[in-house]
């Protein structure tokens, strides 16, 4: 995943960036090794991100660039300086949770819990390319998170959910 080039990155010392994690600027080294995942969970403290399989397969580790679903075990540090990085625990609103969380505990969405982020993410994003996507549509777009407890009929009947939410939120008078 190749990052577009921000629109002006703030000089640091050579080796270190800042990124910018659920509305917080945080100085992190850079070198080519380090990938998102192992800076949000071992440095920034961010678990809700899922180590699942290290290789880009499974999803568990979907946060979202810029508002769009990444898999944070693939992606370099030192690409996402000067972006938005978005993770489970910067989603809700405050004590609120976004329409995507609150329809994936209506719809009991989840067994053991460590898929969830990921399928969350992935569906915010989803959601916001296509506010009212098909069955057919969520299925592919949730296709390479695995869910290992098969919730997947639930995890789809969530997103229908959320989908419904937020264009009612949009229609709603201020």
């Amino acid at each position: 995943m190749t990052a577009p080039a921000p629109a002006s990155a703030p000089s640091h010392p050579k080796g270190l960036g800042t990124l910018r994690v659920n509305g917080t600027g945080y100085d992190v080294p850079l070198a080519p090794d380090r990938n998102l995942l192992y800076v949000l969970r071992e440095e920034l403290g961010l678990t809700g991100t899922k180590y699942g399989c290290g290789e880009g397969e499974c999803g568990a580790c979907k946060v979202l660039l810029d508002g769009v679903a990444v898999r944070a075990c693939q992606t370099s540090v030192g690409e996402v300086v000067g972006h938005a990085i978005t993770t489970i625990e910067g989603l809700a609103q405050g004590e609120e949770f976004h329409p995507v969380q609150t329809a994936f505990v209506e719809a009991g969405a989840f067994q053991c819990g460590f898929c969830t982020p990921g399928m969350i993410l992935q569906a915010v994003s989803l959601l916001r390319q296509n506010p009212d996507p098909s069955e057919d549509e969520i299925r592919a777009a949730l296709n390479g998170n695995i869910c290992r407890c098969g919730g997947y009929f639930r995890i789809v009947a969530a997103v229908q959910r959320a989908s419904t939410l937020l264009r009612s939120a949009a229609e709603a008078p201020p």
